[in-house]
């Protein structure tokens, strides 16, 4: 009987076991999938000039293959995680032994439990499995190594392992690692670099560099420690490396390039509309823009330094909060978020005032000082500094200067007109405050910077730039509350007849309006929607004036046409992308090059196709191209003559000084800048674009034009060449003024002046025609010199 129970008790226990067995069998997943494991990747985004400027992904992780990592980062893993990895079958006996061994003395100080797993089971256990604690789980764990190590080589389980595991630091792989914490790539990692990343697995959190400096110090150490025992450093080398200091990078950073936050965004949103936001934050793509590093700074720095400017202009508008000095109040006052473009500014807290005395403590370093005199008599004549005011400060030798962050914003695109490729955006002031992109999503009415569309419709017609248009007083029924509709020019006066030339430069509303019916509306709104500008825009003659609704983004990329030769281009931040196998898979340009894969034998160079869609003819582009250079030479835009020769644009202004536009451009860069407060409100009487937009625009410039001089707009071939007024204008044949001949003069018969007798005599003796008597000429009718519109509003 006992034998029968003993053997039916066995029996029980191994059907219980093989049941158990098929259930974790059943359970188990196929470890040949990951023979072609690629985990989540970040897509990595460069200018075009290489520099990385961001990266979008869920995880960062830059994928490495195991070629690629240097032998001293896979050593310092090894010593950390599992020495015997290349010797052990997938479990390592004698390493799990000394893990129970130890776990003995943890459960009694209560210390966390070693579970002695290799890297082959946390391969597994991280892809595979969940992170569950429970024999189950290790059971799985167990038989899935072993599979690993029957599937995959040493070498791809490790290049799995440091490609995947979370490193902290929103860090996942070890590349992502070396970036995030030291600012380097895998090959410029020292080797205690390499031991403190090593020295995260176990528990990032609890060796976070600036939160336990010393529990992450000590663990790097014991690192170092375990690659001396193995004998993968020299005693010189453990000793040195030992003695460097820990140190990393304050925080995580997409890249080391932080001037084109508004550009990045509305890229990755491009991105994202190309191939799904799952491909773009996983997929590891090489992602090329058409970013200008040196350009975008240089739009950056201009647009934030004019959006200042106008904000000083209009006055101190008080401290941002106040505080009693109660302990903790500088804390506090760093929860205040800063305009993280500008990084040298400080909080701080004003002591005590003085008159234009004022002295203030920072929050950060608590260092005293006082404010700049200057600064201080402008703060206290519009509102009075008082002790307990909260404010921004930026140290100058030795004082303190009064920063205030603008309410105002505005924006900047700067695009290349023969390609359409972005070469700079700034969406407003600051994208740590802010991240509205108002280049590319604030509509906004563009005012007088829509009237070169008018007039290109105009030369598209029977028009010339030397055409008379009368400026003279005119209205139109349909007006508010049933009144009628009178256009005004800026100086409320009327200049009479003028070229359309002059029109332009000075922005002459009422010639703009009646231009504009006697081309036609349906014909201006049409142009303008083929060149880009909108595709809302209404016929209504107040849409002549701007009363549409365009982007900086869309406004600036019409003007292009007027550079190019009459083309329409469609603007694109993405050059082109390249999966994580490095194959190609976009490209902006998609014009076709038959021969540009031949070898050189001596043949003419391949000819590719202009890009874009012929909307003007290259001869009205080029007449307004040299019309807006004269808006800077003697126009509107006058203040930013200085940048010499070949510079052309508009100003733009809406009614009661809402948006302050202007918009030029040289042959190889069109620049479109707008500025406005977010709720539409006014700028202030006298914040027009001439005085709001264009110092922007001739800030900008002046770097710009340092790489890209300013060259002759390209003359159309076709085109008749008159001079007029001084100037040498373009026309299309048979437009141009005709020389008209003089008559051969008549004899008159009858009785006739004493003096023509003895001319004509005269002339038949010489044979040339004598001189006539030159009579006094009549003194001067006074003339009233023409005021300069500095906006045209409507």
């Amino acid at each position: 009987m006992a034998g029968i129970v003993l053997l039916g008790g066995i029996a029980a226990a191994g059907l219980i076991v093989a049941i158990y067995a098929a259930w974790l069998f059943h359970d188990l997943p196929d470890a040949t999938e990951l023979a072609d494991y690629r985990p989540p990747t970040a897509t990595r985004v460069y200018a075009g000039d290489g520099t990385l400027i961001g990266e979008f992904s869920d995880e960062r992780r830059i994928y490495v293959p195991y070629e690629q990592i240097p032998t001293p980062v896979v050593q310092a893993f090894l010593a950390a995680e599992d020495r015997n990895f290349f010797q052990h079958g997938g479990i390592d006996v004698s390493g799990l032994g000394r893990a129970m061994f130890k776990n003995v003395f943890n459960a009694v100080s209560g210390r966390r439990l070693e579970g002695g797993s290799t890297i082959t089971q946390q391969v597994a256990k991280n892809v595979l499995l969940t992170s569950e604690s429970s024999l189950n789980r290790k059971l799985k764990e167990a038989i899935l190594s072993s599979r690993l190590e029957g599937v995959l080589t040493k070498e791809q389980i490790l290049e799995l392992y440091l490609n995947e595991i979370f490193l902290g630091y929103r860090s996942y792989g070890v590349a992502s690692a070396a970036y995030n914490y030291f600012g380097k790539n895998l090959s410029q990692l020292t080797p205690d670099e390499a031991a403190f990343l090593a020295a995260l697995p176990k528990g990032p959190n609890n060796y976070h560099p600036r939160r336990h400096p010393g529990a992450a110090k000590g663990r790097r150490d014991w690192v170092l420690g375990e690659m001396r025992q193995n004998n993968f450093l020299t005693e010189a080398q453990y000793q040195e490396a030992v003695a460097r200091p820990l140190t990393t990078n304050a925080a995580p950073q997409r890249a080391a390039y932080r001037d084109a936050d508004f550009f990045v965004e509305e890229a990755r949103r491009r991105a994202i509309a190309l191939f799904g936001k799952d491909d773009v934050n996983g997929g590891g793509y090489y992602m090329r823009t058409t970013l200008d590093p040196t350009l975008q700074s240089a739009a950056r720095n201009a647009l934030m330094r004019g959006l200042e400017n106008y904000d000083r202009r209009h006055g101190w508008r008080g401290p941002w909060g106040t505080t009693d000095f109660a302990p903790g109040w500088q804390q506090a006052a760093l929860r205040r978020t800063l305009p993280a473009e500008r990084r040298s500014w400080q909080a701080a807290a004003v002591e005590s005032v003085a008159g234009n005395t004022v002295r203030v403590r920072t929050a950060r370093d608590d260092r005293t000082g006082n404010l700049i005199a200057s600064d201080a008599a402008w703060a206290n004549a519009n509102r009075q500094l008082r002790r307990g005011d909260l404010i921004f400060v930026e140290p100058q030798n030795g004082s303190f200067a009064l920063k205030q962050v603008p309410a105002v914003n505005g924006a900047l695109v700067a695009i290349e007109p023969q390609s359409g490729r972005v070469l700079a955006m700034v969406g407003g002031y600051s994208y740590a405050l802010s991240s509205f992109n108002r280049a590319t999503q604030a509509r906004r009415q563009p005012g007088s910077a829509f009237k070169p569309i008018v007039y290109a419709a105009a030369l598209e017609g029977d028009f010339t730039p030397a055409s008379i248009v009368l400026d003279a007083p005119i209205s139109f029924a349909g007006g508010p509350n049933g009144s009628r509709w009178t256009p005004e020019n800026y100086s409320r006066q009327y200049y009479g007849p003028q070229t359309l030339r002059r029109g332009l430069e000075l922005s002459r509303n009422v010639m703009t309006v009646r231009l504009a019916q006697q081309v036609g509306m349906t014909n201006v709104v049409d142009l303008g929607r083929r060149m880009g500008v909108s595709d809302r825009l209404q016929p209504n003659l107040s849409v002549s004036l701007g009363a549409g609704e365009t982007t900086p983004y869309d406004l600036t990329a019409a003007y292009a046409a007027f550079v190019n030769g009459g083309r329409r281009i469609e603007p694109y931040l993405i050059e082109m992308v390249q999966d994580r196998n490095g194959e190609t898979i976009y490209r902006a340009d998609r014009r076709q090059c038959r021969d540009c894969g031949r070898g050189f034998s001596g043949q003419e160079s391949p000819r590719l196709q202009d890009r874009g869609t012929q909307v003007i003819d290259p001869i009205t582009a080029y007449q307004i191209s040299s019309m807006l250079e004269g808006v800077v030479q003697r126009g509107t835009a006058a203040s930013a003559r200085g940048l010499g020769r070949w510079v052309g644009g508009k100003t733009g202004t809406t009614n009661e000084y809402r948006s302050a536009w202007f918009v030029g451009f040289t042959t190889d860069i069109v620049v479109g800048v707008f500025i406005g407060f977010d709720d539409n409100r006014s700028l202030g009487g006298g914040e027009a674009g001439a005085s709001t937009a264009v110092p922007v625009f001739t800030e900008f410039m002046t770097a710009a034009l340092k790489e890209r001089p300013a060259r002759p707009f390209v003359r159309p071939k076709n085109a008749i060449f008159r001079t007029v007024n001084g100037i040498e204008e373009a026309f299309r044949p048979g437009t141009e003024r005709r020389v008209q001949e003089t008559p051969a003069e008549e004899i008159p018969e009858g009785p006739q002046r004493y003096v023509d007798v003895l001319r004509r005599e005269a002339e038949e003796k010489t044979g040339t025609p004598a001189a006539p008597p030159v009579a006094a000429p009549p003194p001067p009718s006074p003339k009233k010199e023409p005021a300069e519109d500095l906006s045209g509003l409507y």
